[in-house]
This record gives C-alpha cells, sequence and structure tokens, in this order.
C-alpha cells in the first residue's frame, strides 16, 4: 500500500465534485463495466468530470482498492464519497438517486 498514492486519490476525489476510475476512458472504456459507467453519468446529463484511466497508472490500479475498501472498476465518487461500481450507479440511476447526488455535488 502506497501512502503517496492513497493521498493522490484523496486529493482527487475530495477536490472535484465528479471523479469516476474506468478502465480505459469515457470515449474508449477498456471494459463493459466501465462503458455502462460513463453511458450512465451521461444520460444524467454528466459531461464534466474527472475520469481516470486506472489502466494508465499503475499506482492507482494497485492502490485504489486500499482507499475506499472497494476491489473492483470503475468506481464513482460523489463529493469524495464512494457511490460504488457500475451495477450500483445503473441501480440508483433507474430510481433517481444519482441524478439527485449529481446535482447535489453541483451546488
Amino acid at each position: 500500500m502506497d501512502q503517496n498514492v492513497l493521498e493522490t486519490i484523496r486529493q482527487t476525489v475530495t477536490g472535484n465534485p465528479v471523479v469516476l476510475y474506468m478502465k480505459g476512458t469515457p470515449q474508449f472504456p477498456q471494459c463493459g463495466f466501465s462503458g455502462l459507467a460513463a453511458q450512465v453519468l451521461k444520460a444524467c446529463g454528466v459531461t464534466d468530470y474527472v475520469a481516470i484511466n486506472v489502466l494508465a497508472d499503475a499506482g492507482v490500479y494497485e492502490n485504489l482498492k486500499y482507499y475506499a475498501n472497494w476491489p473492483t472498476f470503475p468506481q464513482l465518487y460523489i463529493k469524495g464519497e464512494l457511490i460504488g461500481g457500475s451495477d450500483i450507479m445503473k441501480e440508483m440511476y433507474e430510481k433517481g438517486e444519482l441524478q439527485k447526488l449529481i446535482e447535489s455535488a453541483k451546488a
């Protein structure tokens, strides 16, 4: 566990309203789950968020699972809080909950 990387992750998720750690990019996701996560954010009308490609940063890839004790990707953070992966995002979107969280993050 690299404390410097964990601190960088903390600064990223607390310093930006919406952060998505994913495999690939929103334009070119490298797994179906990451693609779904990007699609859900798009469906929520979110265009301005920080997307971090965990495949491009070995330190983040290895240490993110320790940050919030969540072992898989993607990981969505809103206002510094882990929301979850693509399945949770999709479920929250279908219930209208994710949109409300995103709106509160913009305020």
